[in-house]
């Protein structure tokens, strides 16, 4: 059941006047988001729900990080400060954030023209380059990749788990399906698991069509900096790429791949080794990751049941195509 927000409470501490409606917003997997309008204007409520993420301290780096990237110019929604200064509202032990409404529509890639794509990949480095610029230095763990022998250990618990779901559905068909290819495509590639990440700096952590607001043909607002964080920062520009232009059937659209990378490495000041580097390190990441089935079968959440039919046949038609989808990143 959606946790209903105590408006009177919050809206109190920003001054934002009296609620007049709150609808929730259906877009996002982990924390949520409320429409609201008062008598002063309109404004995007957040709930900070996932205990990953909810921390005052780490979304007030959150708030800090945005707050200075909208001085950079980059497009962004910083939270609106309280009376007493602080931009995270613990009420009754749950934390929110208020931000400025932003009008906008989310674009997919297959929605975007070749240029568009060139201008997302430049957004993208142009955020990378900025946070160096923002944020302090700190330790830059290099993390270490899948180990296969965990994944084969994951892939048999979730054939079990497929196996005890009477009667199976379609869903559980493909489940199954997928899962016996994948063993066979780790097996395969057994002797291909990459070294530890490569040149790590400060990311967004989850830059996807859904927390990236358009107002026409331009970006009006990245949203949703939960993620924020020190990871590879090529790493982030494939797994971005590899969720806006996935097609329905499970390829990507590598023209449009092309164009959004070359504009990435000319923001980011990337090389085209290191691009080459995180498109081994992310196929890998695919290859041994089932989040969408341990959602479905170990929480019972259903929410990204969706997206697991092209994202399962992406990885092995990235493994049949990995020449040609590391040549639209790196040249």
């Amino acid at each position: 059941m959606l946790h209903a927000p105590p408006l009177g409470a919050l809206l109190d501490q920003y001054s934002a006047g009296s609620v007049l409606t709150c609808e929730p917003v259906d877009q996002g997997l982990l924390n949520r988001g409320f429409r609201l309008r008062t008598t002063r204007g309109r404004y995007f409520l957040k709930h900070h729900f996932d205990p990953e993420t909810a921390d005052p301290a780490a979304i007030a780096r959150q708030h800090t990080a945005t707050r200075r990237l909208a001085d950079l110019g980059v497009p962004v929604a910083p939270p609106l400060a309280g009376r007493d200064g602080r931009t995270v509202a613990v009420v009754g032990g749950h934390a929110y954030a208020l931000h400025p409404w932003i009008d906008g529509r989310h674009r997919h890639g297959g929605q975007l023209t070749t240029e568009q794509c060139g201008r997302l990949g430049a957004l993208l480095g142009v955020v990378h380059a900025s946070l160096e610029r923002v944020m302090a230095s700190a330790p830059r763990p290099r993390p270490e990749s899948a180990d296969p022998a965990d994944t084969h250990a994951l892939i048999d618990d979730l054939l079990g788990r497929v196996r005890r779901h009477e009667p199976p559905t379609a869903f559980d068909e493909l489940a199954r399906h997928r899962l016996l290819e994948r063993r066979g495509l780790l097996d395969q590639h057994a002797d291909r698991r990459p070294p530890r990440g490569g040149s790590v700096g400060w990311v967004h952590g989850d830059f996807h069509p859904f927390n990236l607001l358009y107002r026409g043909d331009a970006p009006a607002a990245i949203v949703d900096w939960d993620r924020l964080g020190l990871q590879p920062r090529a790493e982030e520009a494939v797994r971005a790429a590899a969720i806006f232009f996935v097609r329905p059937v499970g390829t990507l659209d590598l023209p449009k791949v092309r164009a959004y990378a070359r504009a990435y490495r000319r923001a980011a000041d990337a090389p085209a080794s290191e691009l080459a580097a995180a498109v081994h390190r992310v196929w890998w990441e695919r290859l041994n990751d089932f989040w969408m089935l341990r959602w479905h079968y170990e929480r019972g959440d259903t929410r990204a049941d969706s997206q697991f039919p092209a994202a399962s046949a992406l990885v092995v038609w990235w493994s049949r195509e990995y020449d040609a989808v590391c040549e639209a990143f790196t040249r």
